[in-house]
C-alpha cells in the first residue's frame, strides 16, 4: 500500500512544481495523472479516456457558459470605460491607497451576491487593474488580493452564502446555509482583517523599495481616458444587473425552477431543473451585463469589439480548460488505491469531531485540489460518525456545518488548484509572481479555522 500512496504524493508534488514553475497544466495534469495510474498497478488507457477525460468534459460542458460569458463581461467592462470610471470613483472617495480594501470589498459582494469565484475574477480584474495602476502598486499583488475577496470569507464563513462550499454540508448535517452564524461572522472577520493586514504589509514593503505598478505586463487592460468614462451610475449599472438577476432569477420572484416542466425537460436528460438552474440563471444575468456594459457607451466600444470579444473566447478557453484539467485529475486520483488507504487513515484519527473534520476536508481539498471535492468526499464517509460524535458531545450540527465549509477553502488553494491557475491565467502573472501572496492567505485561512475549531472543542 505504501508503493500506491507514493504514488498519488509523487503526482501532487509533480504537478505542483511544475505548476509553480509555469509549466502548462493542460499539459502536464494528465501526465502526472497517469504516472500515479501506472504506479499504482492500474489500467492506464480506461483510466485516461473514462475517468479523466469524462470527468473533465463534464465540467467543460456544464461550466464553459459561465466562464465565457464571465470573460466577456469583464472585457465589456473594460472597453466601456466602466472598470475605469468605478476604479477612479474609489481612489477619490478612499483614497489611492485603500486599492486593496476596495477590491476585496468588491469581491465580497459579488460572491456573497451567489456570482461564481470565476465569474467575479474575470468581473473584477479590469476594475483591479485600474485601481491599482491609480495607486501605483506593483500588480503582482492583485492575485492574492481577488483570492482574498473571492476565495475566503464570503466563499464559506458568512453565514448565508450562497456558495457551494456553504451549500454541501447542509445535506449531510440538516442545516441550512445560515448555520452557526457568529462563528462564521467571528471566523470571517478574522480572515478578513488577517488577509488584509498581510497584503497592506506588502504594499508598504514595496513602496518603500520604490516599485510601482510596473510595465510590460501581459494581459493588461487599457489604461482608459477619464474624459471618455461613463457616469459612475452608469458604469456601476452592469454590475448591479449581473447581481440582482442571478439573486432574482435563482432563488427570488422570478425563479428559472418556474420555467419548464418536468416532464419536458426529462426530454432534454435532465432529471430536474434545480441540477442546472444556478447556472441558467448566471448565463442570463451575465448576458444581460455584457449588453449593458457595451451600451453604456457605445462609441467608447465602437472599434474595439472584435479584438475585444476575441480576447475574452481566448481567456476563457484557457480558463477553463486548465481548470477542466485538475477536475480530471482529482477525479483519477480518487479511483486509485492509495487514496482510499489515505481517506481510511484520515478517518482513523481519534480526537474531537470538530479538529478531526477539520483535518479530513483541509487534506483531501488539498490533494484533490478542489474545495467542494474534499468536502463532499470527507461528508460522505464520515459525516455520520461526526454527527454521532458530536451529539454524543452536545456539539450542535451547525457548528460541524461551518467548520467542514470553512475548512474546505484552506489547502485547496495549492498551486495545482484550478482556481488558482485561472486566477493567474486571467490577470497574465505567474506563479513566481504572485502566489506567495496567495499562499499567505491559504495559511492565514487555515490558521483561523483550526483556531476555532479548537477554541470550540474546549468551550463547548
Amino acid at each position: 500500500m505504501f508503493l500506491e500512496v507514493f504514488a498519488i504524493l509523487l503526482a501532487l508534488g509533480l504537478l505542483m512544481f511544475f505548476a509553480y514553475r509555469g509549466f502548462p497544466v493542460i499539459v502536464f495534469a494528465p501526465i502526472f495523472t497517469l504516472l500515479a495510474v501506472v504506479i499504482s498497478g492500474k489500467a492506464l488507457l480506461p483510466s485516461y479516456t473514462e475517468v479523466y477525460m469524462t470527468n473533465a468534459a463534464s465540467y467543460i460542458k456544464t461550466y464553459f457558459p459561465v466562464f465565457l460569458l464571465g470573460a466577456i463581461f469583464g472585457k465589456a467592462m473594460e472597453l466601456s470605460g466602466a472598470a475605469s470610471s468605478i476604479a477612479r470613483a474609489i481612489v477619490n472617495s478612499l483614497g489611492s491607497k485603500r486599492a486593496m480594501l476596495a477590491v476585496v470589498l468588491a469581491c465580497a459582494v459579488l460572491t456573497y451576491g451567489g456570482v461564481s469565484l470565476f465569474v467575479v475574477a474575470f468581473a473584477v480584474y479590469p476594475f483591479a487593474a485600474a485601481i491599482f495602476r491609480e495607486g501605483n502598486i506593483p500588480k503582482r499583488l492583485i492575485p492574492g488580493t481577488i483570492a482574498l475577496g473571492a476565495f475566503t470569507f464570503t466563499m464559506d464563513a458568512l453565514p448565508g452564502t450562497p456558495q457551494i462550499q456553504n451549500i454541501i454540508p447542509t445535506a449531510y448535517f440538516g442545516t441550512d446555509a445560515y448555520a452557526a452564524p457568529v462563528v462564521g461572522i467571528i471566523g470571517g472577520a478574522l480572515i478578513f482583517a488577517a488577509g488584509l493586514y498581510w497584503l497592506e504589509r506588502r504594499r508598504k514593503q514595496a513602496e518603500l523599495a520604490g516599485e510601482g505598478y510596473g510595465d510590460n505586463h501581459k494581459n493588461e487592460p487599457e489604461a482608459a481616458e477619464e474624459a471618455n468614462d461613463p457616469k459612475l451610475w452608469l458604469a456601476v449599472l452592469p454590475l448591479a444587473l449581473v447581481l440582482v438577476l442571478n439573486f432574482l432569477l435563482s432563488r427570488g420572484a422570478w425563479t428559472v425552477t418556474t420555467w419548464y416542466d418536468e416532464e419536458l425537460l426529462k426530454s432534454f436528460n435532465i432529471a430536474s431543473v434545480k441540477s442546472v438552474s444556478s447556472i441558467w440563471a448566471l448565463i442570463i444575468a451575465l448576458t444581460v451585463g455584457v449588453i449593458a456594459a457595451l451600451c453604456i457607451n457605445v462609441r467608447q466600444v465602437k472599434g474595439k469589439l472584435a479584438a475585444g470579444l476575441t480576447a475574452g473566447a481566448t481567456g476563457a478557453l484557457l480558463a477553463i480548460f486548465n481548470t477542466a484539467s485538475e477536475v480530471g485529475f482529482g477525479n483519477v486520483v480518487k479511483t486509485l488505491p492509495g487514496f482510499q488507504a489515505i481517506q481510511n487513515g484520515i478517518h482513523s484519527m481519534n480526537g474531537a469531531p470538530l479538529l478531526s473534520e477539520a483535518v479530513s476536508v483541509n487534506l483531501l481539498a488539498g490533494i484533490t485540489g478542489s474545495a467542494s471535492g474534499g468536502l463532499s468526499i470527507a461528508l460522505e464517509v464520515m459525516s455520520k460518525t461526526y454527527l454521532d460524535a458530536a451529539n454524543a458531545m452536545g456539539i450542535s450540527p451547525e457548528l460541524l456545518h461551518r467548520i467542514a465549509s470553512m475548512a474546505s477553502g484552506g489547502m485547496d488553494t495549492l498551486p495545482h488548484n484550478g482556481a488558482v491557475i485561472t486566477l493567474l491565467a486571467i490577470t497574465g502573472l505567474t506563479h513566481r509572481q504572485s502566489y506567495k501572496d496567495i499562499f499567505a492567505i491559504t495559511i492565514i485561512k487555515t490558521v483561523v479555522v483550526f483556531a476555532l475549531a479548537a477554541v470550540l472543542t474546549v468551550i463547548v
